[in-house]
């Protein structure tokens, strides 16, 4: 696109994020328009959010669009990318961050939230990268997913929850070879404690962070990098927790 001065103007990118009218999926929306992206934003039942949220990337200068679906659902996942990419004119990034948290102890947990948890975390994630890569075309793209650094941990109450996103990871790799000669980058974040779920308590979180609590805005800085990176970045997961999987500091030196 060119103006009549002869200067060329760069297209605006178009950007999906599945979760994203709440908490950090919020942040990594608004992240993304400011890094000069328009953005649709999937929800399921958080409308009053969504609506609010697309007024926030309009003020921002985006084109933007609330777009409902049950990510449970593989064909309500096609639909959502499929109506994303109508929205916006097009689709160049994709961050499958919706998901579903729950407590679920091991002798109580039943089928019924063990498929809920994976159907939206995994499969949901999967069926919406699919139709995005498919959509993406020549011209490649990027695709951002949201892991958990409750992956590489053991969670003995949460064990369909850190199932899906050691999936997660499993995804982005697999992805990534499979997209890599179409120029289709597939990276991972994987938070660690960065905003407090909300069942928590507060003292509970002071607990569990021992004031150390990162913030939505550091996830959405990460997910911007692997949003713009160049195509030979792919396969990669940052994990995005203060430190905290590569050990706690020692007494030695």
């Amino acid at each position: 696109m060119t103006p009549q001065g002869g200067e060329a103007v760069k297209e605006r990118r178009r950007a999906l994020v599945t979760g994203g009218a709440v908490r950090v999926g919020r942040a990594i929306a608004l992240a993304l328009a400011e890094a000069g992206m328009d953005v649709a934003i999937g929800y399921h039942r958080s409308a009053a959010a969504a609506r609010r949220t697309v007024r926030e990337l309009q003020a921002r200068g985006a084109r933007a669009a609330a777009l409902r679906a049950d990510l449970a659902d593989p064909a309500a996942a096609r639909r959502l990318v499929a109506a994303a990419a109508r929205a916006l004119g097009g689709l160049d990034v994709l961050v499958n961050n919706a998901a579903r948290f729950a407590r679920t102890p091991l002798g109580t947990v039943t089928s019924g939230q063990y498929d809920r948890l994976l159907d939206v975390n995994l499969r949901g994630a999967f069926f919406c990268a699919q139709a995005a890569a498919a959509l993406m075309g020549r011209r490649g793209g990027h695709i951002v997913n949201i892991a958990d650094v409750a992956a590489d941990r053991a969670w003995p109450s949460y064990i369909p929850y850190t199932l899906s996103k050691a999936g997660i990871i499993a995804l982005t790799r697999g992805l990534a070879a499979a997209l890599r000669a179409r120029r289709v980058a597939v990276n991972c974040v994987a938070p660690g404690a960065v905003l407090k779920p909300v069942r928590f308590s507060a003292a509970r979180w002071r607990a569990l962070t021992r004031g150390g609590a990162g913030t939505p805005a550091d996830v959405a800085a990460a997910v911007v990098f692997f949003a713009t990176c160049p195509p030979f970045i792919t396969g990669q997961v940052l994990r995005v927790d203060g430190g905290e999987t590569a050990g706690r500091p020692g007494g030695g030196a």
